[in-house]
């Protein structure tokens, strides 16, 4: 269909097919904050834990996001500006990381990149195109207005969306449009500044929106990832029908919320905000195909598509602060990935290579790791829907289950890297006439099943795995 610039028009666009069973995406957040590649960092603390202790803006001085790194370094008193009063002086700009970057980024290889992906078992990718401090990673027609010059003279986007899609793999696209610190000079630490963030002028509106319909008509990304909000002086009905007119099968992500004084003073706005406990809301009923929690646990079924995000380690860009106790292991991304596909989700999980493009290792192991398992029980995650009746489940041991569904057959993953030769799922009984394997096993385990339970005798595994599959063929029928 042809979409207009209307909300009734652009509202009934559906999530197409490959985004509903593509269940595992990449994130990448690589820029000239990964040179420094540095952010406070406390064992556990994600950004999430340290708004509930404090609050989303005096967190601000102890972030650990490094893509953060400029807001961190204009906050007097922060980890961040120490560090780099130490390691660069006093007299060196964050704009001065653009040459550094420049030169360190002639290394990055997409096709490495684009390989790793998909040995991880990655469906899609969403780049960083323009992050908050304002860096483009292509040659834009549109030049920044306060910073001329102040994007790569290399196209990084198209080099890596040509490798992804070479690759078999879809290739979205991210973008702040909201936020640009070129802008902005005063730091996001306070209500007022947070929301001052927000209200942008005619220029910029003008500047993140051409940007945006460039990256649309140049790349066509199969996934139009915005970031913090929109200037409240465009048409975003507007955007989405030149977005879905020219990538029909795309999918947009929920994060639009625009703001306006409409002759209200800030700082009555920010007060009106505050007491509705919606100052730090990304999305206002405007229209996104699916939402996109970050660093957040879903414990029940949302109503909405939905993909959750976060990093490997507890920051999107490359950290060089993180201990290895920060990142997650294979074991905790499949966990992870298994309790999200059963409630009707995607994993986007994020890398932050480092300047010269290179990846850590404590993050290039548990992406193998996820790959390895996947190549052996993706059955059960790629192409699958929810089990309506139950999503969660049990073992007599207290190992944790999560269900999945394809046609007529029910997947059950059992997360246990320890499988003992008996297994007993509670609150489950399968009809006699339904079949039983493990994925990856030849042989078929011995089963029974009554008084409201599976009983398994498991063959014995070629393998250790974080996680096994009980496929149950035949039990919808």
């Amino acid at each position: 269909m042809r979409y207009t610039a209307t909300q009734e028009s652009v509202t009934k666009h559906q999530i197409p097919q490959w985004f509903q069973d593509a269940k595992v995406g990449i994130f990448i957040h690589w820029g000239l904050y990964s040179v420094p590649g540095w952010a406070w960092s406390e064992k556990g603390k994600t950004i999430m834990d340290l708004q509930g202790e404090t609050n989303p803006f005096v967190s601000q001085k102890w972030n650990p996001y490094s893509e953060w790194y400029q807001n961190s370094l204009r906050i007097d008193g922060s980890p961040t500006q120490d560090y780099h009063k130490k390691t660069f002086g006093d007299h060196f700009l964050y704009q001065d990381f653009q040459s550094l970057f420049e030169k360190e980024s002639t290394r990055m290889n997409p096709e490495s990149w684009a390989d790793l992906f998909k040995n991880a078992g990655a469906k899609y990718v969403v780049m960083v195109t323009k992050h908050h401090d304002g860096y483009c990673f292509w040659p834009s027609r549109f030049q920044n207005p306060q910073a001329p010059g102040y994007h790569s003279s290399r196209d990084l986007v198209g080099e890596l969306t040509d490798a992804v899609r070479k690759a078999g793999m879809k290739m979205g696209l991210y973008y702040s449009g909201i936020f640009d610190w070129t802008f902005k000079k005063k730091p996001m630490n306070s209500p007022e500044n947070w929301l001052d963030h927000y209200l942008a002028s005619d220029v910029y509106a003008e500047y993140s929106l051409n940007q945006t319909e460039e990256l649309i008509q140049r790349y066509h990304p199969s996934i139009l990832w915005n970031d913090m909000g929109y200037p409240g002086q465009c048409d975003l009905n507007q955007l989405f029908a030149d977005y879905y007119n020219a990538v029909p099968e795309g999918v947009v992500n929920e994060r639009w919320i625009q703001r306006n004084l409409n002759g209200r003073t800030l700082e009555g706005y920010t007060r009106e905000l505050q007491e509705k406990g919606e100052l730090t809301r990304l999305d206002d009923g405007i229209h996104g195909d699916y939402t996109c929690p970050e660093y957040i646990d879903i414990t029940s079924v949302p109503e909405k598509k939905w993909e959750s995000c976060r990093g490997i380690g507890m920051s999107f860009g490359y950290n060089r602060n993180e201990k290895p106790e920060n990142f997650l292991t294979g074991k905790d991304v499949i966990y992870s990935l298994a309790d999200i596909v059963s409630k009707n989700g995607n994993l986007l999980l994020n890398v932050g290579p480092c300047a010269d493009g290179s990846i850590q290792e404590e993050q290039v192991r548990p992406l193998m790791e996820t790959g390895k398992w996947l190549k052996v029980n993706g059955e059960a995650i790629y192409g699958t829907t929810i089990w309506e009746k139950r999503q969660e489940g049990e073992t007599d041991k207290g190992r944790p289950v999560r269900y999945t569904k394809k046609g007529q057959d029910l997947y059950a993953m059992i997360l246990d890297e320890h499988p003992e030769k008996e297994v007993v799922i509670r609150d489950l009984e399968i009809p006699q006439g339904a079949e039983l394997t493990v994925l990856g096993e030849k042989e078929k385990p011995q089963w029974k099943s009554s008084d409201g339970k599976l009983e398994v005798k498991l063959p014995a595994m070629k393998e250790n795995m974080p996680a096994y599959v009980l496929k149950i063929e035949n039990i919808f029928n």
